[in-house]
């Protein structure tokens, strides 16, 4: 069930970092059989400069990408579909632009539609580790270009294999060292916990991390996650205070309000317009009150209890 979470989390929080420089879709079907893309990424610039803020992930993004996480080591199937995926995707897109048909009066005036390279998306294999063997199966090989970690199968396959815990420790790598495993994912967190405030990319990821903590603390099933859950468990102040921060130009209690609205529908979903009403009667005091009741409610029916309490 947890690889399931770790899944969610890895998608949930490519796509919150990739969402303003371009459309993200999560899943995408594709092919005539029951295939999805986990995230298909089409920037609304090319080369966006503005993408190199997010390292090696920017630069993964700056063309079309499709982004394949592993919780666990990618086995070789698994490669294999996602490779099936682009070349679907790949022939998909050559089919649109084929031009229409012309009559012989119109053939001359009528150009060849070419699709364009830099139209099709490339696919990255983010997977923890691999083995020699699954690179070799690939043919894939290192490119000097690039960081140590990445591998590219012949370029036909249009494919790249990230090895993320073979990524060296800097800044450039942290957004992608963010979905390893163990010590590698867990020293990533630590040196986003220690990002400045003002980081453009800090509020989006404590998003995401709140709702992979409070997702493994509702499933966990394994001791490993426990240590996890305990790294995370700061975030939420974190999360906190930075709303608060965020709300000081509107005043106290609507940043407040903000604050918890965000994390109920976080939690549960689109709230009903009577709740968040509701909400909004809420007192600064009894805001920060829910805002740390709600870490023990486990569905909607103790949000609505705690309400009728508080609102008697």
């Amino acid at each position: 069930m947890t690889r399931f979470i770790h899944d969610e989390f890895s998608k949930d929080f490519i796509e919150a970092l990739l969402e303003p420089y371009g459309a993200v879709k999560a899943p995408k079907r594709v092919a005539t059989e029951v295939k999805q893309i986990d995230i298909l990424f089409t920037p609304k610039v090319l080369q966006n400069p503005k993408l190199k803020a997010l390292g090696l992930l920017g630069k993964f993004a700056e063309f079309p990408a499709i982004f394949e996480p592993f919780r666990n080591p990618a086995p070789e199937d698994d490669i294999c579909d996602c490779i099936i995926k682009v070349l679907e995707v790949k022939n998909a897109l050559k089919r649109k632009a084929k031009p229409k048909k012309t009559t012989r009066k119109t053939k001359a005036k009528s150009k060849k539609t070419v699709l364009k390279e830099t139209a099709i998306p490339k696919l990255w294999v983010l997977t923890p580790t691999a083995s020699d063997d699954i690179l070799s199966m690939f043919k894939a090989d290192p490119d000097t270009s690039w960081a140590p970690g990445i591998y590219f199968p012949p370029e036909a396959l249009r494919t790249g294999i990230v090895v993320i815990h073979q990524l060296l420790e800097t800044p450039d790598t942290l957004w992608l060292r963010m979905l390893g495993r163990d010590t590698v994912q867990a020293n990533a967190i630590d040196e986003f916990i220690a990002l400045p405030d003002d980081n453009p990319f800090k509020q989006a990821t404590l998003e995401c991390l709140y709702n992979f903590k409070q997702n493994l603390e509702l499933n966990k099933t394994e001791d490993a996650e426990t240590e996890l859950i305990m790294r995370l468990a700061p975030l939420y102040q974190q999360d906190r205070e930075l709303a608060k921060q965020e709300g000081r130009a509107e005043g106290r209690a609507e940043g407040e309000q903000r604050l918890v609205l965000r994390l109920l529908s976080r939690r549960f979903g689109e709230l009903d317009a009577s709740v968040v009403e509701r909400v909004r009667l809420l007192s600064t005091e009894q805001l920060e009150a829910l805002a740390e009741a709600l870490l023990d409610f486990s569905a909607l029916t103790d949000l609505e209890a705690w309400l009728n309490q508080e609102l008697q």
